[in-house]
């Protein structure tokens, strides 16, 4: 991550997605201002990841709305930010700790739409 902070990236998020996926542990999300500055972060951080001994991948780069670095345990996506909010990986990939307080929480936006249609 501390490439992407010095590459100015904005919003990042790290979640932990082991034990749900057998692809990844981590999963590192953050947004560059423009197809250039994603494209740039993402070759810098292959760079160096390849530096410190590790194998990556990535794809997505040519056209830099959104690049994914495949780092074996961690997959990190670059995005600009209007394909970030289109896509919403944290909302797909965030999980309530248990099924039990989801429940509670559906309950209370029901009731407030039922509140502000009366």
């Amino acid at each position: 991550m501390a490439s992407l902070d010095d590459d100015k990236a904005e919003n990042i998020v790290a979640l932990d997605i082991a034990g749900r996926t057998a692809m990844a542990d981590w999963m590192v999300i953050a947004s560059g201002r423009s197809t250039r500055q994603v494209a740039a972060m993402a070759d810098h951080l292959l760079e160096k990841l390849k530096e410190a001994g590790h194998r990556a991948s990535s794809e997505g780069k040519s056209v830099g709305d959104w690049v994914l670095v495949d780092a074996g345990d961690v997959i990190v996506h670059v995005f600009r930010p209007e394909i970030r909010e289109l896509y919403q990986l944290e909302r797909m990939w965030s999980f309530p700790d248990d099924a039990a307080d989801a429940k509670p929480k559906r309950k209370r936006k029901k009731a407030a739409a039922a509140e502000d249609a009366a």
